[in-house]
Order: structure tokens, then C-alpha cells, then sequence
């Protein structure tokens, strides 16, 4: 049975919505509520040198609006905290905190497992096989959550 690329777009799009969903919520069974994938996406471009509110926009590519917001909440959740700027106090550097290192850790885990139940459900064979498959399309580069425009800009914070 011959597909559309469409449907081959969406059934991408479902994988990464089911494992980033079945994330979320055991990330919540461990007491990291209401983290979404778009904290994920920033704690990891912080930690990759997006130390500032117009660097963090940038490769998210959202506004600086939307990096503010998205700063604030992992703020108020102890994922991160703002610091001045040893050497220009007119700057605030973001730093991922301890908490927030632990959740992405956390995340990590889950991550793992969750490959490892569908590589059950399918087998090694077949998992690895779809893995290459992808390889062949996307390169062997590492996928950095932090490489601008691949993010969707309208997710809520």
C-alpha cells in the first residue's frame, strides 16, 4: 500500500509525539509536572551556550518574547536561574540549575526506555533498521534540539 509523503510526515511527527508525550507524563509521576518538550528544547540550548534571553530566541526561533516567557516558567520551576554577568553587570547570564540538571537527566532515562520497549515490540532488527533508514535521510550528525527553526513556534510554555 502506497502512502503520501504527508502521511509519512505525520507518522514521524506521531513517533516523536508518542515518546515525547509518554515522557512528559512519567516525568510528572516523578514530580516534574508540566514540563513540555519546549523546556527540554531550551534547558538543552542553554546548556549549549544560549546564556541570555536573545541568544536562547535565536536558536529556538521564537521571538524574544517567547524566550522570556519560556525563562520565566523554568525560573519559577527551579530548572534555571539568572545570574549578572561577571564581567558586564549590565548582562544576565541563564545557568541551569541543579533541579533542572536532574529533570533532563530524569528525561534521559525515560528516553532510553521508552526505545527499548518499542525495540521489544519490534525488534532489535527492525528498530535499528528504522534508525539507519532515518540516518540515510537526515545525515549522521548529531540533532541538536537547539539548531534554529526546527522547533514549532506556537507551543505553549
Amino acid at each position: 500500500m502506497s502512502r503520501s509523503g504527508a502521511d509519512l510526515a505525520l507518522l514521524l511527527l506521531a513517533g516523536f509525539r508518542a515518546f515525547a508525550e509518554r515522557a512528559t507524563a512519567e516525568l510528572a509521576e516523578l514530580g516534574y509536572e508540566d514540563v513540555r518538550p519546549v523546556h527540554d528544547f531550551a534547558l538543552h540550548s542553554i546548556l549549549s551556550g544560549a546564556d541570555s534571553v536573545s541568544e536562547l530566541a535565536r536558536r529556538m526561533s521564537v521571538t524574544r518574547q517567547a524566550a522570556a516567557k519560556t525563562i520565566a516558567v523554568l525560573e519559577e520551576r527551579d530548572f534555571l536561574k539568572r545570574e549578572p554577568d561577571p564581567v558586564d553587570r549590565r548582562r544576565t547570564r541563564l545557568h541551569v540549575t541543579e533541579h533542572g540538571l536532574a529533570m533532563l537527566q530524569e528525561g534521559q532515562v525515560i528516553f532510553n526506555r521508552l526505545r527499548g520497549q518499542w525495540e521489544e515490540q519490534v525488534g532489535a532488527a527492525s528498530l535499528s533498521a528504522l534508525e539507519e533508514t532515518l540516518r540515510a535521510f537526515v545525515g549522521n550528525g548529531v540533532i541538536r534540539p537547539d539548531s534554529p527553526g526546527w522547533t514549532a513556534r506556537d507551543l505553549d510554555v
